[in-house]
Formats: structure tokens, sequence, C-alpha cells
């Protein structure tokens, strides 16, 4: 058997960064790793119709900041950003006493380029009965039209009512170099509760080379 490594896993250090970036001794490592899921989970479940594609963590002493990347920034701020203040009391709950708690909303501006968005959409388009070639399809050319270099979706689990047995459906699209450190490879991953059984989705999103150092190390540089 092949072993798969998550291509944001493989590209750490050198074009991706990690979700949750400070530094702890032992005495305190284990319990801001449990806060850092306890937040996740939380606001993945709470806003989960506000198109979330990640949450990121920065701890330095006394403060920690929140970085929610969504679609639909609107839905989470709130009017004249209530939803914000209810993140904040909603995550304090969750978390030891910090002096300054910052949550900022960013928004992504192309979904389609987005691969773990584009995973979503397909796992609620396979819960809604959409056909899987037709929903893979479908995802794959919005992808392209994006803008992307190149792409690959795939969804494997019972597909259909008649054939009990597992299936896999991929879709392809250009070129996806996953064996490329340098090249720019997003990844996402989701699943379909059907009432057949469960569907796993995935997505591959190839957006080109990236050669020196990343933007968000420029100075003034921003995602």
């Amino acid at each position: 058997m092949g072993q798969k490594v998550s291509p944001i896993g493989l590209r750490i250090g050198i074009n991706k960064d990690w979700n949750s970036t400070w530094y702890a001794d032992k005495k305190t490592f284990a319990a801001n790793l449990k806060e850092d899921q306890d937040v996740k989970n939380f606001l993945m479940k709470k806003y989960k119709a506000c198109s979330i594609s990640k949450i990121t963590i920065e701890r330095t002493e006394g403060k920690l900041v929140i970085n929610i990347f969504t679609a639909k920034p609107g839905m989470i701020i709130g009017t004249k950003g209530a939803g914000i203040e209810n993140i904040k009391k909603d995550v304090q709950k969750l978390i030891r006493p910090v002096k300054l708690l910052l949550v900022n909303v960013k928004e992504i501006k192309k979904p389609d380029l987005d691969a773990q968005l584009v995973a979503e959409s397909i796992a609620a388009q396979l819960e809604k009965r959409v056909a899987a070639k037709r929903a893979l399809k479908q995802a794959a050319e919005r992808i392209m039209k994006a803008g992307a270099k190149g792409c690959k979706v795939q969804v494997a689990g019972v597909l259909a009512k008649a054939n009990e047995q597992s299936q896999v459906e991929k879709q392809f699209r250009g070129s996806v170099p996953l064996h490329t450190l340098r090249a720019d490879i997003d990844y996402g991953e989701a699943a379909a509760y059907t009432l057949i059984g469960k569907i796993g989705v995935k997505c591959w999103i190839y957006k080109g080379e990236i050669l020196g150092k990343r933007s968000s190390d420029k100075k003034g540089g921003q995602e």
C-alpha cells in the first residue's frame, strides 16, 4: 500500500505555515494544545453555515489572536461587530484568562480556489442526493475557471444504493505536482453523511509555483 502524506503537512516551513503559532514549555504545552482544539471545534460547529475554511491561533505573553478565514465574513461579524463580541464571550469560557483577546475575520475572496470550501460544497451536494459524477465535474470546472493551474477532486464510499460496494470517483484538470515542494497546493477534505452511508471527499488545488519567500514573510505582507 502507498503511504499517503498530507500536501499541507509536507510543505510546512517551505510555503505553508502552522495553523497554531506559539511556544510553550512542558507544563503548559498540553493545555494550550487542548484549548486551541476546543476553540476551533466550537467555532467550526457553531458557524458551520458561514463557509469557514480554517482558523489560525497566535499566542504571545498575555495575548491570544484568533484569525477566522471565511467566504461569508458578514454572517460572522454581525451588525456593528456584535458577532465578534459574542465570539469573544464564548471563547473566554473555553480558555484560561488572558489580558488581551483579539478576533480577526478575514475574507476569502475566491472560494472556488479554497480546497476546504470546495470539498465541503461537494459534500453538501452529495447530502442533497446530487450525483457524485455531476458534483465533481461541476466543482472541477469552477476551480479551473477561478484561475487554478490544476485540480483533483475525489469521493469515496457507497455512491449508489444499487451497488453496496465502496467506489471511488475522481476528476482531474490540468496538473497537480504533489511531489514538487515549491508548488502551492491547497488541500481540503470533508465528509457527506447520506442515507446509504458516509462518503469521504478530498480536493487538491494547484495554484502555481512559489519562488523565493512567502508573501506572509514580506514586510507588510498580508494573506
